[in-house]
């Protein structure tokens, strides 16, 4: 974040904007998308995303069983399908509680979980992922994919995750992150500037979301630098592990 005439600003892609702009901005982004939104994670990551969320919830290894239910907070995870994830590898024991601020991507999902294996097992809350409207330790985990890169304020979504988890609960954030190799560096951001944005209007009918999501890849901090901002917000045993080339990165941490 910066300061131009005593405003905050902060960046919403390339874009310079009010601090207080960019929720609003973002809500924009996905009102517009959200129909189509996974069928666009298939198209541009060539079905990996997939695998990289079957490792997130590999490495959370939700319990099938025990005295009470394992609870979950899946943040940002409008869509459901880390949510589902988690209730099929858990066979139903974990409880879900699926939370988004846009209200778009948690209809898509509610009409999806209809169909799921364990309906019964998940709720979705609207909410601000900076100000969540949970007790503190209310939760064994808290999960976000992909989400936390659109947030304003993410040193206060780190906070709220922190506080809202039992002691002992597990953080786990999926996160695009910024390729290592130069020359596979090349390629990605050809293929992010010149496909992307163009598939986006082919399939959604508007290429400006997908510009905005290939430009907050670029700008969300490096591994270790948003490693330290987990460390900041009272999380510790934090690592991060490559995926694919460093295209993405798993961000693990415990409350202790």
């Amino acid at each position: 974040m910066a300061i131009q005439d005593g405003q905050q600003t902060t960046h919403f892609g390339d874009r310079e904007v009010a601090l207080e702009d960019k929720q609003g901005l973002v809500n924009a982004v996905f009102h517009g998308v959200a129909d189509r939104y996974d069928l666009m994670n298939d198209l541009m990551s060539f079905g990996i995303h997939r695998v990289w969320k079957d490792i997130l919830v590999g490495e959370l290894a939700p319990p099938k069983s025990g005295t009470r239910p394992y609870s979950v907070l899946d943040m940002a995870g409008g869509t459901g399908d880390i949510a589902q994830r988690i209730l099929d590898r858990s066979v139903g024991y974990a409880e879900l509680v699926v939370s988004d601020i846009n209200s778009d991507m948690l209809r898509v999902g509610q009409d999806r979980s209809k169909s799921w294996r364990f309906p019964d097992r998940v709720s979705f809350v609207e909410a601000n992922a900076e100000t969540l409207p949970f007790p503190d330790r209310s939760f064994d985990a808290y999960t976000i994919a992909f989400g936390i890169r659109n947030v304003p304020r993410i040193e206060l979504a780190l906070g709220e995750a922190h506080r809202v988890l039992k002691r002992g609960g597990r953080f786990l954030c999926l996160e695009f992150s910024q390729v290592s190799d130069a020359a596979f560096r090349r390629v990605y951001d050809g293929f992010s500037d010149r496909v992307i944005p163009p598939l986006g209007r082919v399939i959604t009918g508007d290429a400006a979301p997908y510009s905005y999501l290939v430009e907050s890849i670029r700008h969300f901090p490096a591994p270790d630098t948003f490693s330290a901002m987990i460390e900041t917000a009272g999380f510790r045993r934090v690592t991060h592990t490559a995926l694919s080339g460093n295209i993405a990165a798993l961000h693990s941490a415990w409350k202790l």
